[in-house]
Parts: C-alpha cells; structure tokens; sequence
C-alpha cells in the first residue's frame, strides 16, 4: 500500500509541475511560444474541487490561485500517505 500510494503522489507530484511548466510558457510566451487564454486548461482538472471555489475572487488573481490549488490536492495526498505509513507500523 505504502509503494502504491508513493507512486500515486509522486505521479501527481510530476502531473502538476508538467501542467505548471506550460502554464507558465503560455502565460509568458516563453521560449518562443504565443501568449494563449487556455495557458492553465491542464491545471483545473489537478485542482478539482478547489478550483471551483474561486468563482468570486478577483480576476487578476485567479490564474495564480488557480495554479496553485493543485498543492492542496497534492498536500492531501501526502497526509493520506504519512498516515497510511504510520497506521502500518
């Protein structure tokens, strides 16, 4: 279960910072690429349901927080872990 659930946040883990990365060169036009208005359609999916809660927050702010709402998931998956692992011993 403890490998399993390893390679479960690990693949999430590398997931995000994936979706992050092209995030951030179709927000920015890094590296020769056009600026593009669906830059973050690859970090909502790793963000449900936190992404759905930002309905009401300012707009300039909410690709930044929508970027960042797959942490949540991804700190979730850790605890669930680490208390997977303690449960075992």
């Amino acid at each position: 279960m403890t490998r399993f659930c390893r390679i479960v946040t690990v693949g999430f883990g590398l997931l995000y910072l994936a979706a992050l990365g092209l995030f951030l060169v179709g927000t920015f036009g890094l590296f020769g690429s056009e600026r593009g208005p669906l830059a973050g359609v690859f970090l909502v999916p790793l963000g449900l349901p936190w992404t759905r809660l930002l309905d009401g927050v300012a707009q300039p702010l909410l690709p930044w927080l929508a970027a960042l709402s797959p942490l949540v998931n991804l700190a979730i998956l850790v605890a669930i872990c680490r208390l997977a692992t303690a449960k075992r011993r």
